[in-house]
Parts: C-alpha cells; structure tokens; sequence
C-alpha cells in the first residue's frame, strides 16, 4: 500500500529537490549510449539498477518521500523538450557564474512550432518508482517559464506565436495532461523547478530587461499565471510545490537578490501547496518575504548547500529556521537542500559521500527542530 500523505504544512518537515548525483557507472553510460555504443536496452538496466539504489539511500536515510534522482534525464528539462512538439534547443542569452568571476555558456529551450504534447514526458519514470516503493512518489518538471525566459525576445520563432500568452495557454495544456497521467501513473507529489521568477530579481537582469523593452514585473505576472495554467484540473490528492532556485549548474548560479520583488505574487498567487526555496547563501537574502506565505502553505527553507561538498552546523540551521520563523509560523516550514545535487549528467562539485552527509543532515535537523 503507498504512504499516505501527510497533512501538515509543509507537507514534509525534512524534503529535497530531487536531483542525485549519478554514480559513475550511470555517468559512463549516459557517454557511451550517446556515442551509439551501448544498446538502448542496457542503457535502461543500468539506469533501473542505479534508480533502485538511489531509492534505498533515500529510504534507509530516513526520507518519506523519493524521487529516482532524476536518473533517466540529461538535464531537468532536457526530456521535456525532448518529447514536446514545437520544442528544440538553442544557446541561452544568460550565462552561469561563479565566485571568481568565470562565466559558462548554456543551452536553453527554443519555441519552434506551436506546442502540443505527442507522447509522455515523465510517466514512465513515475510508473517505475511507483513499482519499488511505498513511499511517497515524487515527480520534478521544469516550470513553465523556463520554455521562454533564457532566451528573451528570441524565444520562439518568428510568427509561431502572436505574444508569449498564447504560448503558455498551449504549453499549460502539456502540463495538464503529463501532470494528469503522472497522477494516474502513482504521483502523489509534483514539483515545478522555477528559475526565471527569481531572475526577476536581480537588478542586472532587469536592467537587462528594460533595455530590452520588457517589463520584469510583466513578466512576474506571466509566469505566476503560467504555473496556475500547467496545475490547473490537477487531481484534488495531489501535491503540488514549486521550488525555486538561482540556478544550479556544476556548483555556479545565474542571479542574485531576495525575494521581495516576486514573493508576495508568488507566494500568495501561485495556487500550489507549499514553496521550497533557496536560502543557502547570502545572495538569496532575508527571510522577511515570508511574511507573504499563506497560513495554508508552507515553505521549505534550502539551508543546506548542494553546490559544494562541506557540511552545514546543526547548531547554523537551527538558528536560521528560528530566525526564518520570526517571520512564518515554524510550524508552516520544513527544511532541506536549496537544489539538487546534479540539474544534469556531469552533477555537482561533491562527492557521493558528501551528497550523503547532507541528505543525512536534512532528517537530523528536521527531527531535531520539529521533533517530528
């Protein structure tokens, strides 16, 4: 019988992005499948045997729910354009960046054709996992937005689309039907990872914008509407959360600045359950935006780095959530990792026993805050 789900807010005290690092035996494959000298059929065995134990290292670390660790995907959103008419790839007009200054260029989503859905996007990674636990199914899909930001003005080929509206009507029908299906497949929990709405707050960005000729807080508006389009008609059991991040690519970020320019829209616009929310480093701000949240929503705070390999301070996390809930109530948060720990294949700057340490680390604090 599958977990029932819980009840409290959030729904889960201790939770993670979803993404895992890849063993190398999976990493290795995902290289040798591409380069056409592995057979579809053991490219999925490895991918089956990796999924099973990244199951068993959720569960025996304490976690209610799982995810297969992303395992069958090249990036979070790459299946999804991938299996969706009207989708290809083009570069992004951003570029990740670290610390010290360095850039990395990236792919983003390019609109093509008028989209509609010709064939499942996660279904049968839902299908499988649903088959090896009793735990609570979690399912990731990349937020509507990120078929549209990256790549501005040029998002879409000229005369697809009379205005970026029209387009996310169409994709919302893809997310309604794959979140239907996802349902019907054993999906208790559906997260959306959003990026580009915490663009919207970094001030370079929209200065960027406004050069441009967009409004950032158009665009805030447009996406908050986009991810109620894609949960609109959602099974009424069904939890829906949307994680929101500054991008996560091999340890580098895309943006800086807290929430206070989105968070009341989202907070209390978008008709989801809960939030989980990047709060690793400084660049994420204050906790005062949550002062936003709805007493019927919770949020997860991101406190525990997937970025690099050292481990947090129980006593840290414990001082930050009690400083987070002078502005939420403490039984409306949970706590976990601000990302995944690999958003593609090459996953992360930490090792597998890093990743271990702190997925460890979100039950002890969630037990030892919430004593749960």
């Amino acid at each position: 019988m599958r977990m029932a789900l819980p009840s409290s807010r959030p729904p889960f005290r201790a939770d993670h992005v979803g993404s895992l690092l890849r063993p190398k035996a999976l990493r290795d494959a995902f290289k040798e499948f591409q380069a056409g000298t592995l057979p579809e059929s053991d490219f999925k065995t490895i991918q089956d045997d990796a999924i099973r134990n990244a199951v068993k290292l959720q569960e025996d670390t304490g976690f209610t729910l799982v995810t297969d660790g992303e395992y069958r995907r090249a990036s979070y959103w790459a299946r999804f354009v991938e299996r969706t008419h009207g989708l290809s790839v083009k570069p992004a007009l951003y570029r990740f960046h670290d610390d010290h200054g360095q850039q990395l260029e990236f792919t983003a989503p390019y609109v093509e054709d008028r989209v509609h859905r010709t064939q499942p996007v996660a279904v049968d990674e839902v299908r499988f996992l649903a088959g090896i636990t009793k735990s609570v199914v979690k399912v990731t899909l990349p937020a509507p937005s990120t078929m549209h930001f990256w790549r501005g003005n040029q998002y879409a080929s000229e005369g697809v689309y009379a205005d970026p509206r029209a387009f996310f009507h169409d994709l919302g029908k893809v997310y309604q039907d794959e979140i239907r299906e996802c349902a019907q497949a054993g999906a208790q929990y559906v997260q959306l990872d959003e990026v580009a709405l915490v663009m919207l707050c970094d001030e370079e960005t929209r200065q960027r914008l406004r050069a441009e000729g967009q409004d950032p807080q158009e665009l805030v508006d447009l996406y908050v509407d986009a991810i109620n389009e894609a949960v609109a008609n959602r099974p009424p059991d069904l939890l829906v959360g949307v994680h929101v991040c500054r991008g996560n690519f091999k340890g580098r970020y895309l943006a800086e600045g807290g929430y206070d320019l989105i968070a009341e829209r989202l907070l209390q616009g978008a008709r989801v359950d809960h939030f989980l929310l990047e709060y690793d480093t400084p660049r994420a701000g204050d906790f005062g935006p949550l002062r936003y949240l709805p007493a019927e929503k919770g949020a997860v705070l991101g406190l525990i780095t997937t970025k690099s390999g050292p481990l947090e301070s129980l006593d840290d996390l414990k001082r930050r959530v009690d400083e987070a809930s002078t502005h939420a109530n403490i039984e409306r948060l949970g706590i976990g990792p601000q990302c995944g720990f690999a958003s593609t294949v090459a996953g992360n700057p930490l090792t597998e026993d890093e990743m271990r340490a702190k997925l460890q680390l979100v039950i002890e604090a969630s037990r030892t805050i919430w004593h749960d």
